[in-house]
């Protein structure tokens, strides 16, 4: 047996050498996880022993974020929504400014009876966390990669939301389904040449084809916003995440397009993120 807090300091200390910022977070989140504790007990449970096969799943962890891979990754959860989704490499991790779009979707949508379609579902995080707010309402998640689709039906299957989320592997050129209340989308925004520029925790581990939105950075927005146009029933919200310094940009293709701008939401940093727009025929 050893001592929890001579594991935990040897875990910070190997992660400090390894150049990780946040070290102490990192080595607390990955050791509460293992005992199956809340972290903040962490330095509580004085008296709580640390078998040989957690000491050693513990350092196998601490070694894989060492290589810069993203904690949620280690662990295979991330939290969005108030609940954990499960995530691995093959979906972007949930992040905190998505989660300002579902609020205003759901501020803007409650006790409506809606059919939202989520494109490049992912995890599933935003159509799921929808769902189980807006109790009345039907989806559909829709994914080009099968691989990030199967993460999905884990969340989806964890949700108990199977009666009224149905998950579809087709890209959105091929997807005519019947008109839809709300469209939500985060697609990928980098542009290409700078993905080389991301930290090493993203370019190097979340999925290339998330990330990458072509020489602009706009390819799949367009599409987005194009195909939402047949799609989209008129009055109908389309909602989308965009990047950094983007929103001039996107805000003029929406328009072109026959959008008229709803909300405009900023993120933690105050740079404008999401566009939520209305489809005015």
């Amino acid at each position: 047996m050893n001592s929890i807090h001579k594991i935990l300091d040897t875990g910070i200390q190997k992660l400090k050498k390894g150049n990780i910022s946040s070290s102490v977070l990192d080595a607390e989140i990955i050791l509460s996880n293992i005992l199956n504790i809340q972290k903040e007990d962490l330095i509580l449970e004085k008296k709580i022993y640390v078998s040989n096969d957690e000491a050693e799943r513990f350092y196998h962890l601490i070694n894989r974020r060492l290589k810069k891979e993203p904690i949620a990754y280690v662990l295979n959860k991330k939290e969005f929504w108030n609940d954990n989704f499960f995530v691995n490499k093959n979906t972007l991790i949930p992040r905190p400014e998505t989660e300002l779009m579902v609020e205003k979707i759901i501020n803007y949508s409650k006790d409506k009876i809606l059919r939202i379609l989520d494109i490049g579902t992912g995890s599933g995080c935003i159509i799921i966390s929808l769902l189980k707010e807006l109790k009345k309402s039907k989806g559909v998640g829709l994914d080009i990669n099968s691989r990030a689709l199967s993460v999905a039906k884990i969340n989806l299957i964890k949700s108990k939301l199977s009666n009224r989320l149905r998950l579809v592997n087709r890209s959105i050129d091929d997807y005519n389904d019947t008109k839809f209340d709300i469209i939500v989308s985060n697609p990928p925004y980098i542009e290409r040449n700078q993905i080389k520029n991301l930290m090493e925790d993203i370019k190097y581990y979340e999925p290339k084809s998330a990330l990458d939105g072509g020489n602009d950075g706009l390819d799949v927005i367009k599409k987005v916003i194009y195909k939402s146009r047949t799609i989209l029933k008129n009055k109908g919200l389309l909602a989308i995440e965009i990047g950094k310094g983007q929103d001039k940009k996107v805000s003029q293709i929406l328009r072109n397009n026959k959008f008229r701008e709803k909300f405009l939401i900023k993120d933690y940093q105050s740079n404008i993120r999401c566009i939520l727009s209305i489809l005015n025929f």
